[in-house]
């Protein structure tokens, strides 16, 4: 069954591309100690992005079958891109890894159905407050249980928030002279984070910043991490136009795993993190003290794209009295990587797992996270576990502590 060739062979144009990509690495292995899936199996060199890219030169030049077997290898990447941080050759792996999967196009184990879902905002806080209607956060566990372990329908089960979601972000107030800043609220998050992007306009309209926000829809990236390149496309044309018509010179998003993907479909703007901006004007911003041990999960793509993590422990350390300890990293991930904790939930599990380890030898009172993927996953363990720890995105405690807030 492994060996059994994929839906889609290789095309040449796109072969081209991977190889001139792969053919950077110099197979040096400095990438092998912060891979999160090296170590996961055993240290299996397939499983690394030495290997990894090996896979992909081989399939590109036609030396190899496009097997479900190698697929495999090559999706069970997190697409973390800490291998790219270390590589002294500069290897784009990340693009390496988008044309290889487009190469090869999405894969048969896909959860198609459930990835429409979550990528309709309107249709899923629709499902959400029918679910509140029905109870269902409080039989969602039971229900789960009963659907096997590697059903991506029970991940997302587990990854169902217990509360209900906030209501979508609202502006507020009147525009001042500072450049004018979009918000992209994104699909899941302008759901389960609508808190979290209210926070981030709060505190960019007290530091003098004029806010607004786009409409709500999915900015592609599952898809082209997943290999479907023309729903991707699809995805950043809707990008482009809605981007022309806020006539905002600078794009915000609160979830880092949205940045790259936005990067991508807008090359030339000025795509950010609001934290970059929050952290250059914190002298505008004052905060209550908050006498608390806080754990700071750094998401990978706040990391290795946002490039914010030291921004936003400055951000944090504004807060009188609040400890904020940091979770070691790498080579750890959390595991959620946008689909890959409804695809490999079992291996998404462990790495949490792993991480919440991390996370509990801190001894916090609570756990912060600003990336929506990764906290609904840290939050199925933290719930699973039965650990104690409310969590929330760093954006929605600084709002919370911030002085004259609205």
């Amino acid at each position: 069954m492994m060996n059994m060739p994929l839906e889609k062979s290789p095309m040449p144009a796109s072969a081209g591309r991977v190889a001139e990509l792969a053919d950077q690495c110099v197979q040096c292995g400095l990438c092998l100690p912060v891979c999160p899936t090296y170590a996961l199996l055993g240290r299996n060199e397939a499983e690394s992005p030495r290997g990894r890219i090996a896979i992909a030169s081989a399939l590109a030049r036609g030396l190899v079958e496009p097997t479900a077997g190698l697929r495999e290898h090559l999706d069970h990447c997190l697409g973390c891109l800490n291998c790219e941080a270390v590589c002294p050759a500069n290897v784009q792996y990340g693009e390496l890894l988008v044309e290889t999967r487009a190469l090869l196009g999405p894969a048969t184990r896909r959860p198609r159905l459930l990835l429409e879902l979550v990528k309709r905002p309107a249709l899923m806080r629709a499902l959400r407050r029918l679910g509140g209607w029905l109870a269902l956060p409080r039989w969602k566990n039971g229900l789960a249980r009963r659907l096997p372990v590697h059903s991506p329908w029970r991940a997302a089960l587990l990854s169902l928030p217990a509360r209900a979601p906030a209501a979508p972000v609202r502006i507020s107030g009147e525009a001042s002279e500072r450049p004018r800043l979009a918000l992209f609220p994104g699909c899941v998050a302008s759901v389960d984070d609508a808190d979290a992007q209210q926070a981030a306009v709060t505190l960019l309209q007290t530091a003098g910043f004029h806010v607004s926000v786009l409409p709500a829809f999915c900015c592609g990236a599952m898809d082209l991490h997943g290999g479907a390149a023309d729903a991707a496309e699809q995805a950043a044309q809707s990008i482009r136009v809605a981007w022309a018509a806020s006539g905002a010179t600078i794009l915000l998003s609160v979830t880092p795993g949205c940045l790259g993907t936005l990067r991508r479909a807008l090359p030339g703007v000025s795509v950010l993190d609001p934290v970059q901006l929050l952290a250059e004007h914190a002298a505008a911003l004052s905060f209550r003290p908050l006498a608390q041990r806080v754990a700071l999960h750094l998401p990978c793509t706040q990391v290795n794209v946002a490039r914010t993590d030291a921004a936003l422990l400055q951000l944090l350390r504004h807060v009188p009295g609040l400890d904020v300890l940091t979770l070691p990293r790498p080579p750890y991930c959390c595991g959620a990587a946008g689909s890959h904790l409804l695809e490999f939930p079992e291996r998404a599990a462990q790495l949490r797992d792993d991480t919440l380890r991390q996370a509990a030898a801190l001894e916090p009172q609570q756990l912060l996270s600003s990336n929506i993927g990764c906290r609904l996953h840290l939050d199925a363990g933290i719930e699973q576990h039965g650990l104690r720890w409310p969590s929330q995105h760093p954006l929605t405690l600084l709002a919370q502590q911030l002085e004259h807030s609205h």
